[in-house]
């Protein structure tokens, strides 16, 4: 649904949303970003997910969705899904053109009526690098206890370090320019240099880097619905 919307409408610059685990994965931020993430960032859309426990960061949409609920679901009543698509477009229509918006913005008049021009915004790019969001993970740091073996996960992958480092944290660098991890030790001790596994490492068209990224999403989702079934 993202997609076929920036595909209708065009890449806004950033684009802000909560911190659901279908969107962001991990709300722990403990791991590379997830498909969603690193979708809208190779697009150059930049994601702004709001802390935790503060939904007045995401007013917009939070006083969207009470409105919605109380003014078209609770009176509406919709059954099923053609019923609620149906219920929905008359409401986006009424919510853009009819209904006062109390916005400072809007100066209590419709949105569409206070700006009927809509802003013209970029297509989405025929071919996209699929590595560009490393660039934006430089100087990220990650800490991890090395297993038995010596060796580490992050962004799904297995990373050997050293087995007689085993058992000890180590702090991990990310160089997003040069596509590989720093690994240091406790003591700040530069222990070895990785290549980040995983990469495309060429560009793609955009059907066939959505098609990855939906692959990638439903696995990602699959493992958290794992996790929380088992504990």
């Amino acid at each position: 649904k993202l997609a076929e919307i920036l595909i209708e409408q065009g890449c806004p610059a950033r684009i802000r949303l909560d911190r659901d685990t279908r969107w962001v994965g991990s709300w722990t931020a403990k791991d590379f970003p997830s498909p969603m993430l690193r979708f809208l960032l190779c697009l150059g859309i930049d994601p702004r997910v709001c802390p935790p426990q503060r939904p007045d960061k995401n007013p917009f949409v939070e006083r969207y969705h009470r409105n919605f609920k109380y003014e078209c679901q609770l009176i509406e009543k919709p059954v099923d899904l053609n019923s609620t698509r149906e219920v929905n477009q008359r409401y986006v229509r009424f919510y853009n053109f009819e209904r006062p918006n109390q916005a400072i913005t809007c100066g209590n008049q419709p949105p569409r009526v206070k700006f009927p021009d809509a802003p013209c915004l970029l297509p989405v790019p025929e071919t996209i690098d699929p590595d560009r969001w490393l660039s934006t993970l430089t100087g990220r740091t990650y800490k991890r206890r090395l297993d038995r073996k010596g060796c580490f996960q992050l962004g799904n992958q297995t990373y050997y370090v050293k087995q007689n480092l085993c058992g000890q944290m180590v702090l991990i660098w990310v160089d997003g320019q040069k596509k590989q991890l720093n690994v240091y030790a406790s003591n700040q001790k530069l222990i070895k240099t990785l290549p980040i596994k995983g990469l495309q490492n060429q560009r793609m068209n955009f059907q066939e880097y959505l098609d990855l990224m939906c692959r990638e999403a439903v696995s990602t989702w699959r493992k958290v619905q794992s996790c929380t079934a088992r504990y």
